[in-house]
């Protein structure tokens, strides 16, 4: 199962569109998670009708119209892998034993807000990804997404793509 991690897309007030490398990554992906930060209900529109499936949460800059469509925090189970989604998470000092506690009966949380890429594993086993943004990169040296795959309950070959 081919997965795409996104999250900050601002669009389209940090971009008129998603960069096309991560649109082909979408139209490739079997589910695509995001992370919150749509701005616009158009955005979730376009990618509801071009991904196969879509699991996501609102954040921070989502108004009305897009927490009346999605949660703040949004789970799944992908083949056997127990997933979570949130935009906000905190401030990064302990924020693996804090998400580990909140999260207990997660193997991999997806967060967004801070545009920075991140990936560790929290002492309960916890695994956090943050993809960045396509859109925002703030102090970071690019823009990024994220693709993994997940097979038999674990996620391998996750990539941080830098556009």
């Amino acid at each position: 199962m081919r997965l795409v991690l996104t999250t900050d897309t601002h669009v389209p007030k940090r971009a008129r569109d998603l960069p096309a490398e991560l649109w082909t990554a979408i139209d490739a992906a079997d589910v695509v998670i995001h992370a919150g930060d749509w701005v616009d209900v158009s955005l979730l529109d376009a990618i509801e009708q071009r991904s196969r499936r879509l699991i996501a949460c609102y954040g921070n800059n989502d108004g009305p119209a897009l927490r009346a469509r999605l949660t703040e925090i949004a789970y799944a189970t992908l083949d056997g892998l127990r997933l979570a989604v949130v935009h906000e998470t905190g401030a990064a000092t302990g924020r693996e034993v804090r998400c580990g506690k909140r999260f207990p009966d997660v193997d991999v949380l997806v967060f967004g807000h801070s545009h920075i890429p991140w990936d560790t594993i929290a002492p309960s086993g916890l695994r956090l990804l943050n993809p960045g943004s396509p859109t925002d990169r703030r102090r970071q040296p690019h823009h990024t997404f994220m693709t993994a795959r997940v097979a038999k309950g674990g996620l391998h070959d996750l990539v941080l793509h830098r556009l």
